[in-house]
């Protein structure tokens, strides 16, 4: 058996499996199936589409491929069950979804499906971006002429907070509207930061405290938008960044309360200068 027939063997027996799979979340939707299946909508799997997708997240954080492996698989669950409902209601089935995607890829890899050239992953990042540019002037045009439509469409505020104003930023960066030096973002954080402080110094005003945390809620909200962005500019993915942070606090965290409980110290008993001394030493210890 050749290695080009082996191949071939592996696509058919993959493709085989999961026709399988989608044929056993129809048996779990229709009659005589689950009930906690029969009974979920697009809208009750939301949270478990969300939570999936951050436990495979997890897993490569992790580096652990048994645990990828099956998150990936949990993961897959969601998209056939929403696929399952989609045929169900008739609006579309996971034959719709592969072939869209199909579709996607091919127009989104000239490089590879049609005649241009690339030189790296680089110029294979802006030549996607160039696309989906093209993409995004059709639907705007489109929107124009029959209904909603805009440069900013199709990024979903369901997404968390951090990777929204990412996209916003990056987005808004395809037609110009950016700044052109790191240096530029720093001041505008700076800028942010001493209108989070003059916030801070108002207190008061007609609705009282309300309206002082109000304030103060609307201008580290800026704060937060530019440092993004800056983390965009410099090339970091502040998602990956921030979660890297919260690791590192967590480490550090448990050193400081390890140490304290040497000493016979609980927690919630030591001082601050206690634990600030204990926190300076984790950071040498603690990356």
């Amino acid at each position: 058996m050749n290695e080009q027939h082996t191949k071939t063997q592996g696509s058919l027996d993959v493709g085989r499996r999961f026709a399988h799979v989608v044929e056993l979340v129809a048996r779990l939707r229709g009659p005589g199936g689950c009930p906690w299946d029969r009974a979920q909508t697009h809208l009750s799997l939301r949270p478990y589409v969300i939570e999936e997708a951050y436990e495979v997240a997890e897993a490569l954080d992790e580096q652990d491929p048994r645990a990828l492996c099956e998150e990936l698989g949990d993961l897959l669950l969601q998209v056939l069950l929403h696929s399952e409902i989609g045929r169900e209601a008739g609006t579309f089935d996971i034959s719709d979804c592969i072939d869209g995607l199909s579709a996607k890829l091919i127009r989104r890899h000239p490089h590879v499906f049609g005649g241009e050239r690339v030189e790296d992953a680089a110029g294979v990042e802006r030549r996607w971006a160039q696309i989906k540019a093209q993409e995004r002037n059709r639907a705007v045009q489109e929107g124009e002429e029959g209904g909603a439509g805009g440069w900013l469409e199709g990024i979903s505020l369901a997404r968390p907070a951090v990777q929204v104003a990412y996209r916003l930023g990056k987005r808004a960066a395809e037609v110009g509207f950016d700044w052109k030096d790191p240096r530029l973002v720093m001041d505008k954080v700076r800028e942010e930061l001493q209108e989070v402080a003059d916030a801070l110094q108002e207190r008061g005003g007609p609705d009282g405290g309300a309206a002082f945390s109000e304030a103060v809620a609307e201008e580290v909200g800026d704060l937060l938008f530019a440092v993004v962005n800056l983390a965009r500019l410099v090339g970091v993915d502040p998602e990956g960044a921030l979660a890297g942070a919260n690791r590192k606090f967590i480490r550090r965290f448990g050193y400081m309360e390890s140490e304290l409980k040497k000493r016979g110290i609980p927690l919630d008993n030591a001082s601050l200068d206690e634990m600030e001394a204990l926190w300076q030493s984790a950071k040498k210890v603690c990356r």
